[in-house]
């Protein structure tokens, strides 16, 4: 089934937006905002991961690395927790690309500190600037998808979000390479700090040239407590049965993508017997597929929220999931390391690399068109409420994914290859909650057509 472009609130699109998608790209109105939340993500990722790697190469008490590594990863999630329900009120009250600047501005300060700290080998106060990062990244999510259809007109959501969500698996994939690679230089503070900054403030740049968007609900009361307007936005979501769904599945591919990533450098390492920058090869080819199916969906839609490519993706992602499971359970781990360039020569790790792509492809197809669905089918004076609702239950679901993985993988000594195959039936399971309670997906696959020319 193919939905109707759904009304938005766009002042200034174009009554009749360009064909081609990347034409949104040479738009003042959404170029400055695209660059903006590609290097927030960047910046997220870059120091994250700088600092987790500085932690486990022996900087720190090897006794307190695996406290602090944990305590990092809590601390970074938390916020969302904590603040996104304040964060999502703030962004329909306010004038959204005015908040934007500010929160750039913040960013600017806490990578400054962060810096300072990185020289002085400060881990504490190193771990709190993590925290004041996921408050940034927790403030900052409901106004990067709330501002989208203020901008763009119905018929662009989906290349619009499609090209948001390429752009941030990029930004993570690249902060996530130049952190590890800054922290394994010889004097890696001095290069953390100043590349930390200088994004920042590229960032803000890029901020200051964002269109005003008009404050969707200025008359707002805002309730500072966050445990009351969490189950206010539940009680609001819940009702709205396809809409919520939509959440509920967006949640569920973010948890899906954060275990498979989690456990690409073991997987790497441990099953297929490769080195390092096989590593870095793996999470290529899953960020690659997932901004290929994003592109892809783009392309299908042909300007329309396709509803039935959710399904299309769902599939995908337990078919190739489960294949997954099999070709690495078919590799044979080797005595010597593995290169990049070596993978010609071995034919089941390149079934393993094609199915990690077209994971990725599947989890674009799945993910783009709820996002849009969510933007297109939401009121603009709650959508950035909505927003922060669907980011706390995002949170959650990467929480329970991990400790799904500690269970699976620790306590229950699954392995990495069955894991995959649980990944995959859990996938199933959760494609057919999608399908029976909000049977529009479902519909839209058996309704899907040809692209028209």
């Amino acid at each position: 089934m193919s939905l109707p472009p759904a009304p938005t609130d766009a002042g200034n699109a174009p009554d009749h937006p360009r064909r081609s998608q990347f034409a949104l790209l040479r738009q003042r109105r959404f170029l400055p905002f695209f660059l903006t939340q590609f290097g927030g993500a960047f910046n997220d990722n870059l120091f994250k991961n700088a600092l987790l790697v500085l932690l486990v190469s022996g900087t720190v008490a090897g006794e307190r690395v695996d406290t602090l590594v944990n305590l990092a990863a809590g601390l970074f999630v938390l916020p969302f927790f904590l603040f996104s329900p304040l964060a999502g009120q703030l962004a329909d009250k306010y004038e959204k690309a005015r908040m934007i600047r500010w929160i750039k501005l913040a960013e600017i300060m806490i990578m400054v500190l962060a810096a300072l700290a990185f020289q002085m080998q400060a881990w504490g106060p190193l771990l709190a600037l993590l925290f004041a990062m996921g408050t940034h990244s927790a403030f900052f999510g409901p106004l990067k998808y709330a501002i989208i259809p203020q901008h763009l007109h119905a018929r662009e959501l989906v290349a619009g979000n499609a090209q948001v969500g390429m752009g941030t698996f990029v930004a993570i994939l690249l902060g996530t390479i130049g952190g590890t690679l800054l922290a394994g230089r010889p004097d890696p503070a001095a290069g953390i700090g100043v590349a930390v900054v200088l994004v920042a403030l590229l960032g803000w740049f890029a901020s200051r040239k964002i269109p005003a968007a008009p404050a969707a609900a200025p008359e707002l009361r805002l309730d500072w407590n966050p445990l009351r307007e969490w189950l206010a936005l539940y009680r609001q979501t819940v009702p709205r049965r396809t809409v919520f769904m939509a959440i509920i599945g967006i949640s569920w591919f973010w948890a899906l993508g954060a275990s498979y990533l989690t456990q690409m450098p073991h997987f790497a390492i441990s099953v297929l017997g490769g080195t390092p920058p096989v590593i870095a090869l793996l999470l290529s080819a899953f960020v690659v597929g997932v901004a290929a199916g994003g592109w892809l969906c783009a392309w299908l839609s042909d300007a329309r929220i396709r509803v039935g490519l959710v399904a299309l993706g769902a599939i995908g992602l337990s078919l190739f999931g489960g294949d997954l499971s099999c070709a690495a359970a078919t590799v044979a781990t080797e005595r010597q390391p593995l290169g990049p360039l070596a993978l010609a020569e071995h034919l089941p790790i390149l079934r393993v690399l094609t199915d990690i792509l077209l994971l990725g492809l599947s989890g674009g197809l799945y993910v783009v068109p709820l996002y849009a669905y969510v933007q297109a089918h939401t009121e603009p004076d709650r959508r950035a409420r909505v927003i922060a609702f669907n980011n706390i239950l995002n949170a959650l679901f990467m929480v329970a994914a991990s400790v799904l993985g500690v269970l699976l993988l620790g306590l229950g000594e699954l392995g990495i290859p069955r894991f995959f195959l649980a990944l995959a039936l859990l996938n199933a399971g959760m494609t057919a909650l999608l399908f029976a309670r909000a049977p529009e997906f479902l519909q839209g696959l058996m309704a899907l057509q040809p692209r028209r020319r």
